[in-house]
């Protein structure tokens, strides 16, 4: 748990009882959402006013009550204190965006992993983004490259909307082009050999759809593969994402340029994405 919030909850809970508040926050624009364990519930209100009363950007704080599930990965949320409201807005490296963190996937713990990638981008690149949600990363890449096109593509209607008033909002529209629909059928009909690069930010699933990124590819590119990888630590995840990645592209001419740890996402779970260059 961050030294902040244990000093926001310092005069709320016991010390026994912070030890078992072992999940951080997450602050998305003035929305505040967090995990309380089971045995915490009973003071979910008071957890919820002392966030309130101690971050003074947040005015709704829920309470997730299910996991990321589905294809949407959405979670069940519940209002304990603040505005009964779920669509706020959200600012990271210049950019704006609307978020529904009810109806939509969002997570502001990629907001290092958008800019390097953004970095990476060269002069004219067009980019594929299987999984675009609200439009985080094909709207930071288009800011930070004007000569770029981004193919932004969701199955979830309201991301898909959300992508498309993002673009909006931050004047890039011109190069982000937010498509709803599923990225295997979007690539095989009308992005096939586009790409310079592919984006693969789904860690639960990506493997089932690394022949897409890579039917999506001209001759030679670049895919960002992304995975959830078990392991005893930073070290021991990145070394098996290492060779997990090989495997699952095997069966393609390819060399992996790198491979790092996102962040952890649970016990002995580490996110990790491998930036792999791949020849068709």
């Amino acid at each position: 748990m961050p030294h902040m919030l244990k000093q926001v909850l310092g005069s709320t809970l016991t010390p026994e009882e912070a030890a078992h508040f072992h999940s951080a926050f997450d602050q998305i624009g003035d929305i505040v959402i967090i995990k309380i364990p089971d045995e915490l519930m009973p003071k979910k209100k008071l957890i919820a006013d002392a966030i309130l009363a101690n971050v003074k950007t947040a005015k709704t704080v829920f309470a997730q009550v299910s996991p990321v599930r589905g294809d949407y990965r959405v979670r069940d949320l519940e209002l304990v204190a603040g505005e009964n409201r779920t669509i706020t807005e959200y600012k990271e490296h210049a950019c704006r965006f609307k978020v529904d963190v009810a109806k939509t996937y969002f997570s502001p713990r990629l907001s290092t992993e958008r800019q390097r990638i953004a970095g990476m981008v060269g002069e004219n690149e067009t980019i594929v983004n299987m999984f675009a949600g609200v439009g985080t990363y094909s709207v930071v890449i288009a800011k930070a490259n004007k000569t770029c096109r981004v193919y932004s593509i969701d199955s979830n209607s309201a991301a898909s909307e959300l992508d498309r008033i993002n673009a909006k909002l931050n004047k890039v529209q011109d190069r982000v082009f937010s498509i709803c629909g599923d990225a295997v059928e979007v690539i095989k009909d009308s992005l096939a050999g586009q790409a310079d690069r592919v984006l693969m930010p789904l860690p639960e699933r990506a493997k089932e759809f690394v022949d897409s990124a890579v039917l999506a590819l001209k001759e030679k590119g670049i895919a960002h593969y992304f995975a959830h990888i078990k392991a005893d630590g930073k070290k021991a995840s990145q070394e098996m994402g290492l060779k997990i990645t090989h495997e699952t592209f095997a069966k393609y001419d390819h060399h992996i340029l790198g491979v790092r740890v996102v962040r952890e996402v649970g016990p002995r779970m580490f996110q990790i994405v491998a930036d792999v260059s791949v020849r068709r």
